[in-house]
């Protein structure tokens, strides 16, 4: 079976749809996908808010009786179960597809290339492979839920170039420019939930909103590491909880008259097990994963990064450097969290450096892959 000319660009467009949907179809994967039929574009789907419905029936929907005999061009293999939605496979089989172009496959054990079975017994010619590396990058947050138990971790940082977020005396706002503050704000858009430990809270009073006008159709899930639940009742996150999902990650043991309150505001608590002090961050993200969320961008404060750093945790880090030197008595973005040896050093690959005003956006990956949440 051979690729014809327009798999290529008719792939890359279903790639533009998923991208599109990125931070809202939590628990299910953004995916993307385009129905061809006689070199036309006939119908076009992206995974819904929420993760319904799928891409597939989107676009079948779209294309009508032309799907018949028609190429559907997908971002991830098809699913052949029945969850919340019927299989995706059944409508494309239904629909009289002739041909699936598929980019990368489900590692969930309920498809994992049964989607493509199924689709190749009944008749249909499917083709895998084509721009997986870029199907994978879109896929990363769902295939960390799926494999490791827990969501994609990207840590966010703005800082002086010699690494200071705050004034000895706290003063923070802002380090960065415009523009990279609004390039943080499509950061926030692009993830299910944006994390930020209690001292920032206690020290910012922030909102941890994508206030970016129309970026996104479903607001950002916020969500707290408050061991004993110390975020006053009158933040900005308890008093715009009822409309803005804001969850609070604690420790067994914290006050029950403070639970109350935070649930009387409509903030969702999540109870986190074995930690001697502060909240258990393994057990957190795991619980997180547990919630569905597949994609989280963490914020800070420094604490929060160095036990993130320090339990092997982050998987990605968009670093803002503005041109300017603090000093040794300005607040580090990244606290000591027990380094001895350059060996311990968690290293990261350069994956890029975007010049973003008069600051420097330069992003990083894991040089190594990390292990399932236990």
């Amino acid at each position: 079976m051979a690729r014809i000319p327009d798999d290529l660009p008719h792939m890359r467009a279903a790639l533009a749809l998923a991208r599109r949907g990125l931070g809202t179809t939590w628990p299910n994967p953004s995916v993307g996908c385009v129905i061809v039929r006689a070199g036309r574009v006939v119908g076009r789907g992206t995974t819904a808010p929420g993760g319904r419905p799928h891409a597939e029936p989107i676009a079948l929907g779209m294309a009508g009786e032309q799907a018949r005999g028609a190429t559907a061009y997908v971002t991830l293999e098809p699913c052949c179960h029945w969850g919340r939605s019927p299989p995706c496979t059944d409508a494309l089989i239904a629909a009289g597809i002739a041909r699936v172009v598929v980019a990368a496959t489900d590692p969930d054990n309920r498809v994992n290339g049964q989607g493509l079975s199924k689709l190749r017994a009944a008749g249909i010619e499917v083709e895998t492979g084509l721009l997986e590396a870029e199907a994978r990058e879109t896929l990363i947050g769902f295939n960390h839920r799926v494999t490791l138990g827990r969501p994609m971790v990207t840590l966010k940082l703005a800082s002086t170039l010699d690494g200071r977020i705050a004034t000895h005396g706290g003063e923070s706002q802002w380090i960065t420019g415009t523009p990279a503050r609004r390039l943080g704000h499509a950061m926030r858009g692009r993830h299910d939930a944006v994390m930020v430990g209690v001292g920032t809270v206690l020290a910012d009073n922030p909102d941890l909103t994508c206030r970016i006008p129309g970026f996104r159709p479903t607001p950002v899930v916020r969500i707290v590491a408050d061991s004993h639940l110390r975020t006053p009742l009158t933040s900005h996150l308890l008093t715009t909880a009822a409309k803005t999902p804001t969850w609070f990650l604690h420790r067994e043991g914290a006050d029950a008259a403070r639970e109350a309150a935070f649930t009387n505001l409509d903030a969702k608590l999540i109870k986190v097990h074995g930690a001697s002090a502060g909240v258990d961050l393994t057990a957190a993200l795991k619980a997180l994963g547990t919630a569905g969320l597949t994609r989280v961008l963490v914020e800070g404060g420094g604490q929060l990064a160095a036990a993130l750093l320090r339990a092997d945790l982050v998987d990605r880090i968009a670093w803002f450097h503005a041109p300017a030197i603090m000093g040794g008595d300005g607040w580090p973005a990244v606290q000591a969290f027990g380094v001895e040896t350059l060996n311990e050093m968690p290293r990261f690959q350069r994956h890029c450096e975007i010049a973003i005003g008069d600051d420097m956006l330069s992003e990083y990956t894991r040089q190594t892959p990390c292990s399932p949440v236990s």
